[in-house]
């Protein structure tokens, strides 16, 4: 097959795929009753500000195109804000300023006379010692896969465990004309949650329209499948998608809008002491089509295991781009009121898969994962490991634990990926020769691999469709469920769990994917090995300061922790004198050290600081 037949082939493919997605069950509209034209609203609390998008049905001709926040204050409801529907997509955004975030406050959305949303927006809850995050991806509708069913048994868990954070990293709609009316039964569906939790909502490829996205700074793509970069739908439709989805958000880092006048949502959000970055892996990445050598039938896909790696990791290839690292590099060191960190985005940084679509579909590398391209890989995870943070994500499809490396194995963070609401496209973790390295009586697709693009992964769970998984039910079988990751401050400890559907997680005889629970510690997320050491810091007058490290010779900031305790032991990776701060950034309560030479492991000695 020629070039171009080649092209027209996978575009043929394309097009079959786009309306399989769009045609599997069209959502509609529904005509609702003048009170009940606000649909549902999402809201996040983040340095006392809280902000809250309410969505609403069409409004008609003549009725009023505001609408207002009300509080309930010594038993009577008060306005305290009021906001206009965006047409387009039929939108209210609130941004109320010094929010108290000590006690639970019930809230109204209001419209006209009768119509009226009500929910609570929760204390931050920083007293609690472990903080819990519910984990989702991937909302088809399918009803060949179970994506027509209610989501009521997601609903009805989340009830009882109470998170304190929902987190839907993409595909929460795959229509891909029609994102308005999927985004209402998005609603719908969790809307009984939502209500009462703060929720991040960021969008991926198939709620924008395509079915993949390379976003190459906002640049027009010329096909839904996205491979040239850019965005393929009207300009109005991806701003009315992301102003659905992120402009509850808290601020942007930097709001500079990107090519066309796309906007930004990359931020933190801090919950409970625990700080998240919250970033956009498509945005600003590079298009694979005329950058790099074409190693299979699409621009995406090699399929040649004897290709060179090299050969794809070409200058001009952009990941996060450098927007993006800078604010993980701050972000990284800026510990006020956060005991722990994490990432949020779309999705890994590695080819989580081997087998896509069907049994014997193998793909060597996928370059919509964040495998590719390589230097940008790791870019991003040095900064995350800078913070000791875990990187929480979904998008393929496949429930995953990977420890990541960059020179060396398990030397970075820890990866979740969360298995889908409901799966569409099936996708398998079977390599060829059994993992390096296991844990002892761990099966033979863990352990320490290389994947498609050559960076070092090790795996310690996958959740692999099988037609035998529990009892052979239809969502099951395709590996569908959600994530549930725990952050015990205590202990400084990350629990990562993993649940089917259709089962009652509260119910101890339910059992959660092979693999799961797994736990790590803090540290564990910058696993690289230590060459020497710094002296022991041993602090007066303080629990739990911060404490940051910085190499003299060049002035990098190796890393930045909030320690458990009075005492550190401070790794380095080079022999050499070291300028370490400890204590209470903002505040009086902060010393500097300079000039503090590294030891070698086996010596030991202590250095006490006075707060």
């Amino acid at each position: 097959m020629n070039f171009t037949k080649t092209r027209v082939f996978t575009a043929i493919i394309v097009l079959i795929l786009l309306f399989s997605i769009t045609n599997a069950q069209v959502p509609t509209v529904p005509e609702v009753s003048r009170d009940k034209v606000i649909c549902f609203a999402l809201y996040t609390v983040h340095n006392n500000i809280m902000k809250m998008t309410a969505q609403l049905y069409p409004l008609k001709e003549g009725e009023d195109r505001t609408v207002r926040l009300e509080t309930k204050q010594s038993g009577s409801w008060k306005q305290i804000a009021k906001a206009p529907v965006v047409e387009k997509g039929w939108t209210a955004v609130f941004r109320v300023e010094n929010w108290n975030t000590t006690k639970d406050i019930e809230y109204r959305v209001v419209h006209g006379k009768n119509a009226y949303y009500t929910g609570i927006i929760r204390k931050d809850p920083a007293s609690k010692n472990t903080i819990v995050v519910a984990a989702f991806t991937g909302n088809s509708i399918n009803p060949n896969h179970g994506g027509d069913i209610p989501k009521d048994d997601i609903v009805e868990n989340l009830k009882k465990i109470k998170p304190d954070l929902l987190f839907f990293s993409g595909d929460q709609v795959y229509d891909h004309n029609r994102h308005y009316a999927a985004w209402l039964k998005f609603g719908r569906d969790f809307g009984d949650i939502i209500r009462i939790t703060p929720t991040v909502t960021i969008p991926d490829d198939h709620d924008v329209g395509q079915a993949n996205l390379w976003g190459a700074g906002g640049r027009l793509s010329h096909t839904r499948a996205g491979h040239d970069g850019g965005y393929a739908a009207p300009l109005e439709y991806v701003k009315e998608v992301e102003r659905a989805q992120t402009s509850h958000l808290p601020d942007p880092y930097d709001p500079t809008p990107i090519e066309r006048g796309i906007g930004v949502y990359y931020t933190s959000l801090t919950v409970g002491g625990v700080n998240f970055a919250i970033i956009e892996d498509r945005k600003f990445k590079s298009g694979p089509d005329g950058l790099v050598p074409k190693r299979g039938p699409r621009p995406d896909h090699i399929l040649d295991p004897t290709y060179d790696p090299k050969s794809v990791d070409v200058p001009g290839a952009i990941l996060l781009g450098e927007r993006q690292l800078k604010f993980l590099r701050q972000w990284g060191t800026d510990w006020r009121g956060a005991d722990m960190k994490a990432v949020l985005s779309q999705t890994i940084f590695c080819g989580g898969a081997h087998i896509h679509g069907k049994t014997g579909n193998r793909l060597h590398a996928d370059m919509d994962s964040n495998g590719w391209p390589q230097t940008g890989r790791n870019k991003a995870i040095a900064e995350i490991r800078r913070a000791f943070a875990i990187h929480i994500a979904g998008d393929q499809h496949l429930a995953t634990i990977f420890h990541h490396g960059i020179d060396d194995w398990n030397d970075s963070c820890y990866s979740f990926c969360v298995p889908s609401i409901a799966n569409l496209y099936l996708r398998w973790w079977r390599p060829l020769e059994a993992g390096k390295n296991r844990e002892p009586g761990r099966p033979e697709y863990t352990g320490e691999f290389s994947d498609g693009f050559g960076n070092k992964v090790t795996c310690l769970a996958v959740a692999n469709p099988s037609p035998e998984a529990n009892g052979g039910q239809k969502l099951t079988t395709r590996a569908a469920g959600f994530g549930i990751v725990k952050f015990d401050k205590k202990k400084r400890e990350i629990t990562i769990e993993c649940w089917p559907r259709n089962v009652d997680i509260t119910n101890p005889n339910t059992k959660q994917y092979p693999g799961w629970p797994r736990t790590i510690k803090q540290e564990d997320n910058y696993g690289r090995k230590a060459v020497a050491y710094l002296p022991t810091i041993r602090v007066r007058g303080m629990r739990n300061p911060v404490v940051q490290v910085i190499d003299e010779s060049n002035y990098e900031i190796i890393y930045t922790l909030r320690i458990n305790g009075t005492s550190f032991r401070p790794k380095v990776f080079k022999e050499g004198s070291y300028t370490v701060k400890v204590g209470e950034p903002g505040t009086d309560k902060m010393k500097t050290l300079e000039g503090v030479r590294s030891l070698s492991p086996d010596t030991t000695k202590t250095i006490r600081v006075r707060l």
